[in-house]
């Protein structure tokens, strides 16, 4: 008999008095030759008790067969009695691609039971179908372009922090994209990097451009920094101030507004590899045309690059305190950015760092803000 054929409710020891009587064995027989006494072999046969691992290399001789094909009858069959699994873990189990748990803590999703959790992260999603959300299924990412530490793939972490970014985004009134007023709007936005109080004014700043910006705290794992995507042919740009420093702040904010002037991720999407620490590496010459011209666009907006080149060329390699608060008054910005472009252009990242501080107060006053204990202000 093949085990294939085998019914799983069908009792071991069914299958054993079946393989007796195509022998020509009786029970007796089998008894003598396990060294069983027939009680003992009864038991096993009507099922009240279990082919044991002892007990299949006993039958493995006996019969001729491979021990693993008895222990595999008495796994089916329990198998077959056993309780059925609560479908709520078939659920849990789809959807753990996602920081789920993370996700109801941050009130992303409701905690509510397992038998919902399909339709809220659904809609979540803003998707109408299971199958139509990637990671869950081979659908298509959502079109946008964001800067992360690594570019080989977005990750389902990010992903829904991407959709979080774009959902809240849904919620903001905002005037038509206006290009012209937002290339026009930059020397105001470069003054507020000036005084870190003045961080606050920068969200109203972009919304009159017809650009949204959100902060949105990453997902544990998920790094990524910024993101250029489009609502309904709007720009919006989400923040994560992963960092937590000016320096960071500055160039990323530019960075993403480089994708909006240019169009980027409009129509598709942008991933190329991006690594970077206090600051962007703007010098990857394997980075895409897109994420090069972003990258240039911020850095020249930070500090003019002749004029540092020229400063690290002439000062290096010791640096005064005295030199670069000189030199961040000259360039009218907060010395915190100069002190982020000297360690990228000198490599030297335990100079002056005391002006480094965390810019998070100052952000939190934003009006659309996720995380850090703090759930958007804006009803979803």
């Amino acid at each position: 008999m093949d085990n294939l054929d085998l019914l799983p409710t069908e009792l071991p020891g069914e299958f054993i008095t079946e393989e007796l009587d195509a022998r020509g064995m009786t029970q007796a027989d089998l008894a003598f030759v396990l060294g069983w006494d027939a009680g003992q072999l009864n038991r096993l046969l009507k099922g009240k008790t279990s082919i044991t691992p002892d007990t299949a290399n006993l039958l493995a001789d006996a019969f001729d067969m491979p021990a693993e094909f008895f222990m595999n009858l008495q796994q089916m069959y329990d198998l077959s009695r056993a309780k059925k699994a609560d479908p709520s873990v078939k659920t849990r189990a789809t959807w753990s691609i996602f920081p789920v748990r993370e996700m109801i803590n941050r009130g992303w999703i409701s905690d509510t039971e397992s038998s919902l959790l399909d339709l809220q992260m659904t809609r979540f999603f803003d998707k109408s179908d299971i199958s139509e959300v990637p990671f869950v299924s081979d659908a298509p990412l959502m079109a946008h372009a964001a800067k992360k530490s690594s570019y080989e793939s977005v990750s389902a972490g990010q992903y829904a922090w991407l959709h979080r970014v774009r959902q809240i985004a849904g919620t903001i009134e905002c005037p038509p994209y206006d290009e012209e007023k937002l290339r026009n709007s930059m020397p105001a936005l470069r003054s507020h990097f000036v005084d870190i109080d003045d961080l606050p004014a920068i969200p109203a700043l972009l919304l009159a451009c017809g650009v949204r910006l959100i902060l949105v705290e990453p997902l544990q794992g998920a790094k990524i920094d910024g993101v250029c995507l489009w609502v309904d042919g709007q720009p919006v740009i989400g923040l994560t101030n992963r960092l937590d420093r000016l320096d960071n702040l500055c160039f990323v904010l530019r960075h993403e507004i480089e994708h909006v002037l240019r169009g980027d991720g409009r129509e598709e999407q942008f991933a190329p590899i991006d690594e970077f620490g206090g600051n962007l590496d703007s010098d990857n010459v394997e980075l895409p045309e897109c994420e090069k011209a972003a990258n240039l666009a911020a850095a020249e907006f930070c500090v003019d690059q002749k004029l540092l080149n020229s400063f690290v060329l002439r000062k290096s390699p010791y640096i005064s305190e005295k030199d670069m608060l000189l030199f961040a008054a000259r360039a009218q910005i907060n010395p915190a950015i100069i002190v982020g472009q000297i360690h990228h252009k000198t490599q030297k990242y335990r100079t002056f760092r005391k002006y480094l501080k965390s810019i998070r107060s100052s952000l939190l006053e934003w009006r659309a803000v996720d995380g850090w204990g703090k759930s958007s202000q804006i009803e979803l």
